[in-house]
């Protein structure tokens, strides 16, 4: 997420300078829209406990008792592409690579007489599809169309600043107000970095990647002072490296 806001000199968003972000986005059942004032309301990084971990299934259950489709799925998948064709390397936008898949998954599943077994149900697990529910989709984006139009016209008071909506029981909706981290390495004036003053570019650049918060979120960070460029890397990496 790019930071919309500046800071004064003493570390206080610029009100003046904030560019609001208005997000939604649903998963079957369920939904969400956020409203992010950056500097004010928290970003994505300071949330990112929020976003449900990726289903996992244990290798055992793969492999010695299988009780769902997505067991036998995730076998074929993991287990026996490796085993069969570990010279290949797997691609998920390959049809014949999911025909493959599929085939095996089918093949597993009916030797432990397990149903449900489709090559719908297998590019979902192995992409980590969520199917879309029409509803859902139609609720969250009212929902962001609503907050743009609160923010453009100052017609009523916005949402503070996250309403969740789950819908596979009835209708539930609930509006969280959750705080930013003054710390965060994205949406925050700066996190402090101490370093020596005679530590070259290079010896900065691995105390970024070795800060316990900095290190979270840069992998090959560029480097910059007011508006000079230290070091930049891409396109640009050549003319201004050391």
């Amino acid at each position: 997420m790019l930071m919309h806001a500046g800071f004064d000199e003493e570390g206080n968003t610029d009100t003046s300078t904030i560019k609001p972000l208005v997000d939604g986005g649903t998963e079957g059942f369920k939904g969400h829209a956020r409203v992010i004032l950056p500097g004010v309301t928290p970003c994505f990084e300071c949330t990112l406990w929020l976003f449900p971990p990726q289903t996992k299934f244990p290798l055992c259950t793969l492999a010695e008792t299988p009780r769902t489709p997505a067991h036998c799925i995730e076998y074929a998948h993991l287990i026996q592409w490796s085993q069969q064709r570990s010279n290949e390397e797997f691609d998920t936008d390959n049809e014949e690579h999911m025909q493959w898949v599929y085939s095996n998954a089918l093949a597993r599943a009916q030797q432990y007489r397990i149903e449900g077994v489709t090559f719908q149900l297998t590019q979902g697990v192995v992409k980590n599809i969520i199917p879309a529910i029409a509803s859902t989709n139609a609720i969250i984006s009212a929902a962001c169309v609503l907050e743009v139009l609160k923010l453009i016209t100052m017609c009523s008071t916005g949402l503070n600043n996250y309403m969740m909506y789950a819908g596979s029981q009835g209708i539930y909706t609930h509006t969280v107000a959750y705080e930013r981290d003054p710390q965060c390495p994205v949406c925050s004036a700066g996190v402090e970095l101490p370093a020596p003053a005679d530590s070259t570019l290079q010896q900065v650049i691995d105390l970024m990647l070795a800060h316990p918060q900095l290190g979270k979120v840069l992998a090959h960070p560029s480097v910059s002072y007011g508006a000079q460029q230290l070091y930049a890397r891409g396109i640009y990496e050549e003319d201004t490296r050391p």
